[in-house]
């Protein structure tokens, strides 16, 4: 069976969060209306805190006092900044998309998982996933604990998927002290720079887009759709 190819924009300068939420509910919107096809955004932010809709108030430090945004997307309090690969995904669940079935948000989720699990294996880093906790985690050789190394938040608009997952390859890691990342206090945040593996973003990227047809039957096609 023949799919669609999905577009991709990848921004080369930090895009600030509110205009990030603004592009996104705009296409959505076109999704929807079906006047555009399924995206994937590569992005960077500016250093803040982003609260989902289970976020704990007490759950925030912030003594960098950085911008703190209140979202609608699933999940408590996350960081994004640069060394941050951001990947918002706009894909339609009302249709069967062969890796995941229609209106099956699980399964969607799963895939997205299985797609970065597969790209960091090629670096070498074997990340996994849990049952009562989300995002992708890794064992710390030194400490031999359990960290976090991407997160994931979806929202649903009407089957319309956005908001996504946040990986780190090289961030600030200190500015995860400014909160409780996802209410888990026991457990650590890592990178790919923490875990020895030094590569630039664009390396990334080539290799995330070089792993997506392991999973997905869809064609990936750069197209510029925001500023």
């Amino acid at each position: 069976m023949a799919f669609h190819p999905i577009f991709i924009q990848k921004s080369k300068k930090l895009v600030s969060y509110p205009n990030a939420i603004q592009h996104m509910e705009r296409y959505v919107q076109d999704i929807y209306n079906e006047k555009q096809p399924e995206c994937l955004w590569f992005l960077e932010h500016p250093p803040l805190y982003t609260a989902g809709t289970s976020a704990k108030d007490y759950d925030l430090i912030n003594t960098q006092n950085y911008p703190t945004f209140y979202t609608n997307r699933g999940g408590q309090w996350t960081y994004h900044g640069p060394g941050q690969r951001i990947i918002y995904i706009m894909m339609d669940l009302r249709k069967d998309h062969q890796a995941f079935p229609s209106r099956d948000i699980h399964a969607f989720v799963n895939a997205i998982e299985d797609w970065v699990i597969l790209t960091l294996r090629q670096f070498n880093i074997y990340a996994e996933k849990r049952k009562d906790r989300i995002g992708l985690w890794v064992i710390n050789p030194i400490t031999k604990k359990e960290e976090k190394i991407a997160a994931l938040g979806i929202k649903l608009t009407r089957w319309i998927s956005w908001h996504g997952i946040a990986l780190n390859i090289s961030p600030n890691l200190n500015d995860y002290t400014g909160i409780v990342p996802c209410g888990l206090a026991e457990f650590g945040v890592t990178s790919m720079e923490k875990l020895g593996v030094k590569c630039s973003m664009d390396e990334v990227d080539q290799v995330l887009l070089e792993q997506w047809n392991h999973i997905f039957p869809y064609s990936l096609q750069e197209k510029n759709l925001f500023t």
